[in-house]
């Protein structure tokens, strides 16, 4: 099954994020993997996929206004319901952790409920998912540094953890309904 993850990224927190699905849903058997930043992700080559995982930072609660200029180009697949029936999923990262995330994933999930998508998030008994998650994606707290000259905070192992989690579950998800 072909599993495309479109992502946008300004300081690499998210694109982190991203490769770690890219890595949980290549776990799977059959998978096939195509990670693209929105600058080089094609909205045609989404009709040719089985699932579709899309992610950005947030931005005060809502969509990146890269991925969501993106998102915007859809209204091809929508009219001819090209996307109808096949899996998505969402993913986030934020300054905060009350920054948003869960309102951020929900901005993501609804263009996917528009085109008739089946939404798959990740369950409390996924057990990277316990302690630190959301049933609606992956959403994980990146603070800000408080110098520029710090290093980045980039996603913890349990993050990237949660990621690779989403990943695979899409690709379980994804082969099952192929």
């Amino acid at each position: 099954m072909k599993i495309y993850i479109v992502y946008d990224s300004e300081g690499g927190h998210t694109a982190a994020l991203a490769k770690a699905i890219a890595e949980g849903a290549g776990q799977v058997a059959g998978a096939e993997v195509f990670l693209r930043h929105v600058g080089e992700a094609r909205v045609r080559d989404l009709q040719d996929m089985d699932a579709i995982i899309w992610g950005c930072p947030g931005h005060f609660g809502t969509i990146s206004s890269g991925l969501k200029s993106w998102i915007d180009k859809l209204g091809y697949m929508w009219a001819t319901g090209k996307l109808v029936g096949k899996v998505g999923a969402a993913f986030c990262t934020t300054a905060t952790v009350h920054g948003g995330m869960e309102m951020t994933l929900w901005n993501l999930i609804t263009p996917m409920l528009h085109n008739g998508m089946i939404i798959v998030g990740l369950p409390g008994n996924v057990p990277e998912n316990v302690l630190y998650g959301s049933y609606y994606g992956v959403g994980v707290t990146c603070p800000v540094e408080e110098d520029e000259n710090a290093p980045i905070n980039m996603p913890s192992e349990s993050d990237l953890n949660l990621g690779r989690a989403l990943g695979r579950r899409v690709a379980e998800i994804a082969g099952k309904l192929a």
